[in-house]
């Protein structure tokens, strides 16, 4: 008899990891091209733009929106029943482990105001994404620290999460390996989070 919860996390992982990580890091690399000129994001974003719907929204239905919903699930049913003690053992591990499920709640909430503002109501209004729209819109210093906390919170959903897939996947077994990746995902975790600090600072001067 086959162990569904034993494919279930498998498929929860690889969904995070490869397809939602590949969208962020997507993200990350568009948006940082403000560092070099907003002419230059607002290149970035037109070449995006440039894709004809037809490919663009298979896509997005199939590489993102689907892997996310079912990772925005099955993650939920998960953290309903995780144990959060991180007062009780703090650990490096187990705050790490609390500070997963609490991202992916804000990311959650996040995500959802995210794409229904920009993708469904500006963007598939008619409205073209510009450095100009951002500007305005991030003046908002409300919007501007919750856009970084969101941006921030994926990036340590996801790096956070190349550990544990290791570990779900049987790649990382010794306790010393798993220290070795987490290490290194951390580091890039810390790196992610500067860049993306320095790109919203652009919206800032």
């Amino acid at each position: 008899m086959y162990n569904v919860t034993f494919y279930l996390r498998r498929f929860h992982s690889l969904c995070g990891l490869v397809c939602l990580g590949g969208f962020l890091l997507e993200h990350i690399l568009t948006n940082a091209r403000v560092l070099i000129s907003p002419a230059s994001f607002n290149a970035a974003v037109d070449l995006l733009a440039s894709i004809p719907w037809f490919i663009m929204l298979p896509l997005e239905l199939g590489l993102v929106a689907t892997p996310f919903l079912f990772h925005a699930l099955y993650g939920a049913y998960i953290g309903w029943q995780a144990k959060n003690n991180p007062q009780d053992y703090p650990y490096v591990n187990n705050i790490q482990f609390w500070l997963q499920r609490i991202t992916a709640w804000y990311l959650l909430v996040f995500l959802i105001w995210h794409v229904f503002y920009l993708r469904i109501m500006v963007k598939g209004g008619g409205t073209p994404i510009s450095y100009q729209l951002l500007a305005s819109y991030f003046s908002s210093p409300v919007v501007w620290v919750l856009y970084l906390l969101g941006m921030w919170a994926a990036i340590f959903h996801f790096t956070n999460g190349i550990t544990t897939f290791t570990m779900t996947w049987g790649i990382a077994k010794g306790p010393r390996i798993q220290k070795v990746i987490n290490a290194l995902s951390m580091a890039l975790c810390a790196f992610l989070c500067l860049v993306s600090l320095a790109f919203m600072a652009v919206y800032l001067i």
